[in-house]
């Protein structure tokens, strides 16, 4: 299954992008400081949507309006008094097609699965709003991500397009980590 294959194949980039970010999230010590992470969040979520949502059709994901995304983010900056503006001219990896779409939308709705521990570090810094994004889908994040799964699993159907899609995964981390 392709979700498998990513998943191994992308653990090296992840655990890059991981790593940045949790080195920020234990810099933070006010609503300034979380806004301005949560602005490279912004950045980068705004700019890869742009890119993907024109190939997620209800076809392909059929709860894809339903999910998580940069609008939370902007609601989380200008809760904390930040500006959430998206920046231009981000780098994100090039989307041709569904599949390629629902390998960046793997990113996007992983950071999510690890969103409770977020909200956990940013509590021990007495960060307590502006945390909807991370926040997730609540009790229904794991059914959430079982239902992407299943459909990111349904995109890809032999070796060439599990190769594209690590590939565009692996981009999607990349061009993530550089935002920071």
């Amino acid at each position: 299954m392709i979700s498998s294959v990513i998943k191994e194949a992308t653990m090296p980039a992840h655990q890059k992008l991981e790593k940045e970010v949790i080195l920020k999230l234990k810099a933070i010590r006010s609503d300034e400081d979380y806004a301005a992470l949560l602005k490279n969040f912004n950045d980068y979520f705004n700019a890869l949507e742009n890119a993907i949502s024109p190939y997620i059709t209800h076809e392909v994901l059929s709860d894809y309006s339903q999910r998580r995304n940069s609008a939370y983010i902007k609601q989380d900056i200008a809760e904390l008094g930040g500006d959430p503006a998206a920046a231009e001219s981000i780098e994100v990896p090039e989307i041709k097609d569904a599949l390629d779409a629902m390998a960046a939308l793997y990113v996007m709705e992983g950071s999510i699965m690890g969103g409770k521990i977020i909200v956990q570090m940013l509590a021990k810094a007495n960060i307590t709003k502006g945390v909807s994004f991370f926040t997730g889908y609540g009790e229904d994040t794991g059914r959430m991500w079982g239902t992407f799964i299943q459909a990111l699993d349904k995109t890809g159907t032999n070796e060439n397009d599990e190769n594209r899609a690590i590939g565009i995964a692996n981009d999607t981390f990349n061009c993530f980590a550089k935002v920071f």
